[in-house]
């Protein structure tokens, strides 16, 4: 299982967890990535989430420390606690394997928790450090985390670190390091805020862009829901039931309508969490260990559990609105349809919402429409087939117009034989049609 592995020259308990981890060979972002990380190049990796990027940093950091020296070897950020400690659990899984007398130590910093526990314990600085940039920039300021030794600086998921304004405790970050600095940074994006930072420390950086091979997963099935005039939260409550999941993700904009749609789906009998930026620290990391224990069949979430947050076996997710960036429509139905499983993604719509599913079709999405009657789930075409049936019938009218001409000499009852001989025409061509 681990040959395809092998062909990097990584330490055998690496290959060791690789072996427990099941992987069976690199995906395409680790093939590209490894062989220059383990060489200490700085690098940029572009790639959507879910295609291996998290390993394509971890295999190298972990095998590159030297655990006989018990200083910040490596500094991972990312913009979330979630993710985090998702990149921390996933850091565990590989050092556990090292030698006892060999052990690589890893350490995870957020916000939210006891700062002051966290600086007691840094009488010994681990090897690795995996936080959120705001917390490991508030340890350095105490000088308890010493990261002026770290040799690698990750930046993960830097498109959402720069919109959330955490760029700059990077930086901050980045600046007491060597300069002589292994700078790592993935991103679904590059957008062109960043690349001031970029060019600040990287100098020519190695750059791989995994193009995905379509915009979502190939096992998604995309569909639509009209709203019509009924109750929206009535209608996500039926269709909820009738899909019956083993683990649905129901997406807002805001944490306000986060806490709405939950408490009606609570009221109406469903075991519902939620995820939105709203809850402390410690309601976020319980929420978070139910989910994962599969205490919901349901969670509500904001565009907080949209990216890099692996919450495993969603089936369906459901977007109650669509995105007000149109993109994070990729990045919510990417939580379902993970590690080759199928998945549904549905999306229940008003008519104004028309212009934004134009977009996301645009984007290459195609879109089933369907809607609940007598209980059921049926396809009921194309959600524009009414435009498309006045457009035909508008061409076929202009047609038959064309084809009788008005007669240039006003005769009485004209009006009357010209309406009538333009039906006729149309007949005709329906009977042609037909044929």
């Amino acid at each position: 299982m681990t040959k395809n592995f092998e062909r990097f020259p990584l330490k055998p308990f690496i290959l060791n967890a690789i072996k427990e981890l099941r992987f069976q060979k690199p995906t395409e972002v680790q093939e590209r990535m490894i062989p220059a990380l383990l060489n200490g190049e700085s690098a940029i990796g572009q790639s959507q989430t879910g295609t291996g990027k998290t390993h394509a940093f971890l295999l190298p950091i972990i095998n590159n420390i030297d655990p006989t020296v018990q200083e910040v070897q490596a500094v991972i950020t990312a913009p979330t606690r979630e993710l985090a400690n998702q990149i921390y659990q996933e850091v565990l899984k590989i050092t556990k394997f090292s030698e006892e007398d060999q052990m690589i130590n890893a350490r995870c910093y957020v916000g939210g928790t006891d700062k002051q526990r966290m600086i007691d314990r840094l009488k010994q600085q681990p090897h690795i450090v995996v936080g959120t940039p705001g917390r490991i920039k508030d340890l350095m300021v105490e000088n308890a985390l010493l990261v002026h030794t770290a040799k690698t600086i990750v930046v993960d998921e830097a498109d959402l670190m720069l919109d959330m304004g955490f760029i700059e405790d990077v930086d901050k970050i980045a600046a007491a390091m060597p300069e002589k600095l292994q700078i790592l940074v993935f991103s679904a994006t590059i957008p062109e805020k960043l690349k001031p930072f970029l060019r600040k420390y990287m100098e020519n950086p190695k750059y791989t862009h995994v193009a995905p091979k379509q915009i979502t997963a190939e096992k998604i099935k995309h569909q639509i829901i009209p709203l019509k005039s009924k109750s929206k939260t009535k209608l996500l409550h039926d269709i909820l039931v009738k899909y019956n999941p083993f683990l649905a993700i129901v997406f807002t904009n805001t944490k306000k309508k986060a806490d709405e749609v939950a408490d009606s789906l609570l009221e109406q009998g469903l075991r519902v969490g939620r995820i939105h930026g709203d809850l402390n620290p410690r309601e976020r990391k319980k929420m978070m260990k139910q989910i994962n224990d599969l205490e919901f069949q349901y969670v509500v979430a904001t565009d907080l559990a949209a990216r890099g947050i692996d919450i495993e076996g969603v089936s369906h997710v459901v977007n109650f609105e669509l995105p007000t960036d149109l993109d994070f429509y990729v990045h919510r139905v990417g939580r379902t349809a993970r590690a080759d499983y199928s998945g549904i993604a549905v999306t229940i719509y008003e008519p104004s919402d028309e212009a934004a599913l134009s977009h996301i079709e645009n984007l290459g999405i195609q879109f089933t429409q369907v809607d609940l009657k007598a209980g059921e789930l049926v396809e009921i075409g194309p959600r524009n087939k009414r435009k498309n049936r006045k457009k035909q019938v508008n061409e076929v009218d202009i047609a038959a117009k064309t084809a009788v001409k008005k007669s240039t000499k006003v005769k009485p009852g004209y009006k009357k034989k010209h309406k009538y001989e333009v039906e006729q025409y149309k007949k005709r061509q329906r009977r042609l049609k037909k044929r």
